[in-house]
């Protein structure tokens, strides 16, 4: 079974249910920018990814954007600026 690399972000504005959001989300993919997380993620999981995020946010008002990049739009990501992970692993912050 392959994977998809996915690059997620959302706009969500009540701190409590962001934190929740991002809390699942490191589980399946590493934090790029404080609001952009970005990884692969094999197919199988990618229905749980979808539910996690769906019981996770308040659907009336919040956004989440899941883009799947293929291999070719992977490699033709351009980084503007540091392109420093802000978050590799839990409690490891890079500012």
């Amino acid at each position: 079974m392959g994977s998809r690399h996915l690059v997620i972000s959302y706009d969500v504005t009540d701190d409590r249910i962001r934190a929740r959001l991002a809390k699942r989300l490191r589980g399946y993919v590493d934090r790029v920018q404080k609001s952009v997380f970005e990884g692969p993620v094999e197919e199988g999981r990618l229905e749980d990814l979808r539910a996690g995020i769906r019981q996770a946010i308040d659907q009336e008002a919040d956004s989440v954007r899941v883009y799947s990049l293929c291999a070719r739009c992977q490699g033709a990501t351009e980084i503007i600026g540091t392109g420093v992970y802000v978050e590799r692993e839990e409690g490891d912050v890079i500012v």
